[in-house]
């Protein structure tokens, strides 16, 4: 999730944990709750390696459970906070502000890797959009409220409450989604096909479904409020050709372990070289996918050679699209995306 809201969370969670520290327990808090994601300042030496290692060891319940226990006993020896809170209540204070930050991460659809060094694939549940207003303003409402009064514990506890109600919602949209397309992918033989279903940019009311299949993404979107109107999916080719070359890379491998099958390559000439290209369809919408990479070069020979990976741009949605996703939210005969990028 974007700073403001993890901030907002640890702030909410450090006046409800302890309450009896006032305006300091938001401040704590909110600088345990942007903590984790200090590591986009660590360089790892590509492109790839700065986008598969974000929410990496900085993410680890384990490693966060461990900085929590060791922050909570220095506090709790410090003389002057020992009058306030026992090592317990610096534990829970610690530990919560802390491991929520990648608990939080991992219902966006980027992906956290929630038990490094445990190499395994990072855990997303793709229910909540980066930027997601109504889950953030209920956490901001009661922040600012107990910064004014401390007091209000109470009301802060309870907008805490209401955010992590909105989780469930999306958690029950989503399943809902699913249920629809069920019958859809039944038909057209995708059932057992890798599928991503996640919500369109700032809201849950509106969802994106990405299904792989034969060589293609076929994309589509379902709003809550479609009735009965069956789902549509259109195919884009994924660009199968060159997964074989981008496969006996490092950076190729790499991004394979951490988007899954939702990749496309496609080749592209730059500075009068021939590139190979990856993108991971997971992130951005159809036609504004942000995050590709160069990750191998033609020779003159014709074979490919590996390069270290760049960013090769960063498209985002424009205002067109971003009001037709709006539109579609209310109305299926409006699609947001005509052509692929």
């Amino acid at each position: 999730m974007d700073s403001v809201t993890q901030a907002c969370l640890g702030a909410a969670i450090g006046g409800v944990v302890m309450p009896r520290l006032g305006r300091r327990a938001l401040l704590i808090g909110a600088a345990l709750g942007t903590l984790p994601d200090l590591d986009v300042l660590i360089d790892y030496g590509d492109a790839v390696a700065d986008y598969t290692r974000h929410r990496g060891f900085s993410h680890s319940l384990i490693v966060l459970t461990g900085v929590a226990t060791l922050l909570a006993g220095l506090a709790a020896r410090w003389s002057r906070t020992r009058e306030i809170a026992s090592f317990q209540h610096w534990w829970w204070l610690f530990t919560l502000c802390l491991t929520t930050h990648p608990l939080l991460d991992a219902f966006t659809t980027y992906g956290t890797q929630l038990l490094w060094p445990i190499p395994l694939r990072p855990i997303s549940w793709h229910t909540l959009f980066i930027i997601d207003p109504l889950y953030t303003l209920p956490l901001l409402t009661g922040v600012i409220a107990f910064a004014i009064r401390p007091g209000t514990h109470r009301l802060l506890a309870a907008m805490l409450g209401l955010s992590c109600l909105y989780i469930g919602f999306s958690l029950a949209a989503q399943a809902f989604v699913e249920q629809r397309l069920a019958p859809v992918l039944a038909q057209r033989g995708m059932s057992s096909d890798p599928i991503l279903v996640q919500p369109a940019p700032l809201t849950t009311l509106l969802w994106r479904v990405t299904v792989i299949h034969d060589g293609a993404a076929y994309e589509g979107w379902v709003s809550l409020l479609d009735g009965d109107t069956p789902p549509t999916l259109a195919p884009w080719p994924l660009g199968d050709e060159w997964q074989g070359t981008a496969q006996r890379t490092q950076d190729g491998q790499r991004l394979s372990w951490f988007s899954g099958p939702f990749l496309r390559y496609q080749t592209r000439r730059e500075a009068g070289r021939e590139r190979l290209l990856a993108t991971d369809l997971r992130l951005g919408v159809p036609g504004a996918h942000p995050f590709t990479f160069s990750i191998a070069e033609r020779e003159d020979d014709g074979r490919w050679r590996p390069v270290t990976s760049e960013r090769a741009g960063s498209a985002r949605p424009d205002r067109a699209v971003m009001q037709r996703l709006l539109a579609r939210i209310t109305s299926s005969r409006v699609e947001p995306i005509t052509a692929p990028d």
